[in-house]
């Protein structure tokens, strides 16, 4: 007898969404009543189970923990956690923030200073928008190891917040207004504090969802890759990238304004940065929902400039393009192949890499004017950057001959429910950026010797940094 066992990363699924009425309370709310609906019956709202982290998964990435270090230098750390919806083409982003947690002063991301403090902002459905800040991250925490965070703004009274990942009651038991996050549950509660002038913003958003990771960022099976390289241990380049899940399936409830969400093996992607700094300008494109496929494809691709902290006045313009593919990760970074863009301000997005055995070709566009978002700059936390979830994308793989020529093509697709960006200070984007990536030696050949991190940290453990 032969048994079939589908691949994990071929599901045999596709997402399902519901649309009610709801009524924001402190406690989930079992009474909305149906709005819209995939089927025209009665259903009783989904039930989600929680389900906790667990260690040495197949998809852990490097980085997935805190880096803080414990100094006073300028820091922050940023997170971006994202849920795609396709049946009602709509999707919800997450982004999270510690700003200078070794400051001893507290302060606000609204203006310009070295003192602590904490956000969260979402993009959520029709781009609409919300944002929720404090001065302190004296409730706010994080795993050193492990991609596992949360912050309280407004503990329940008398009951002290949450200091680590706990199970979803007896969150909601103790947190009024805040959040926690894993590579496998995600929920939480915010409202709005009314600061915003730049965007359409909704008064309130709870949710909560487990997730089954399908993608890290590597081929399925393999080690999983640190995404600007093994340097990235290192304070060499400032902000470091890491794509922390390229694709997962999540099942759960948003509610968003008056609307409820309801989705079962929606897709979903993780990411962050750290650093002292952020780049001068940059641009981003992430996709995990594609025309004829299902959980099969992932898309992630950006570049910007970037200071580099070892030396004075000096940036490089860098870029990369990562996808995942049948369990298959293809990787073009510029110390392997070479990378190429052409980034209007706004409205459209085009990238060609090529690595020893493959090239992709990605084009993007939108007539969309985009949702505003805050970005750390040492200025403050400031709206330096569009976002619209509505890229219209092509995307090509081919093979790639030893001689340049391109072989047989292994991948064309469409999608309508690209997330794209293009961010920078005002004046950074004055004219169609076309460029490639340059980068400087000798990190370039640093970069392409075969040296890896955790046999190291395996061998001796207390080397291990913060975040790794």
């Amino acid at each position: 007898m032969t048994i079939l066992v589908r691949p994990p990363w071929r599901p045999d699924i596709r997402a399902v969404v519901r649309v009610r009425n709801s009524s924001i309370s402190a406690v989930p709310d079992t009474s909305s009543s149906l709005s819209i609906s995939r089927k025209l019956t009665m259903e009783a709202p989904l039930k989600t189970e929680y389900k906790p982290m667990v260690a040495g998964r197949e998809t852990r990435t490097p980085h997935s923990g805190y880096h803080f270090d414990g100094t006073s230098r300028q820091f922050f750390e940023g997170w971006y956690v994202q849920v795609v919806l396709p049946d009602v083409k709509q999707s919800f982003a997450w982004m999270y923030t510690s700003e200078n947690p070794g400051s001893p002063v507290a302060g606000s991301v609204s203006a310009g200073s070295t003192s602590q403090s904490g956000a969260a902002q979402v993009m959520g459905a029709d781009e609409e928008y919300l944002y929720q800040d404090a001065s302190t991250l004296k409730n706010f925490w994080a795993a050193r190891h492990e991609l596992a965070l949360g912050n309280t703004y407004i503990p329940k009274e008398g009951v002290a917040p949450p200091k680590s990942e706990v199970n979803s009651k007896e969150f909601w038991d103790s947190v009024e207004e805040g959040y926690q996050v894993t590579p496998t549950w995600h929920q939480g509660c915010l409202r709005d504090n009314g600061r915003t002038d730049f965007a359409t913003t909704v008064e309130t958003i709870r949710w909560e969802y487990s997730t089954r990771p399908v993608y890290g960022w590597g081929s399925v099976g393999d080690s999983q890759l640190s995404t600007a390289g093994w340097l990235a241990i290192m304070p060499v380049f400032e902000p470091h990238w890491q794509i922390c899940m390229a694709s997962g399936l999540s099942t759960g409830w948003i509610e968003w304004g008056g609307r409820r969400f309801e989705f079962e093996d929606a897709p979903s992607y993780c990411e962050k940065n750290w650093g002292g700094s952020f780049p001068q300008k940059w641009f981003w494109l992430q996709c995990t929902v594609f025309d004829g496929f299902s959980g099969e494809v992932a898309l992630t691709a950006g570049g910007g400039r970037r200071g580099l902290p070892l030396f004075k006045n000096a940036y490089e313009d860098i870029a990369l393009i990562g996808l995942h593919f049948q369990g298959k990760f293809y990787e073009f970074v510029p110390w392997k192949g070479k990378v190429e863009w052409e980034i209007a301000p706004w409205g459209s997005w085009k990238m060609t890499a090529q690595s020893l055995t493959h090239e992709v070709k990605l084009e993007a566009t939108t007539d969309t004017p985009g949702c505003r978002l805050r970005c750390p700059v040492p200025e403050g936390f400031l709206p330096l950057c569009t976002d619209s979830f509505s890229g219209k994308l092509k995307l090509q793989l081919w093979e790639r001959h030893a001689n340049g020529s391109l072989g047989k093509m292994l991948l064309e697709t469409t999608s309508s429910m690209c997330a794209v960006e293009t961010g920078g200070p005002d004046g950074a984007w004055k004219e169609t950026w076309t460029g490639k990536a340059m980068m400087k030696q000798p990190f370039k050949a640093l970069l392409q010797l075969p040296i890896n991190p955790d046999k190291i940290y395996n061998w001796v453990p207390s080397l291990k940094p913060p975040g790794y």
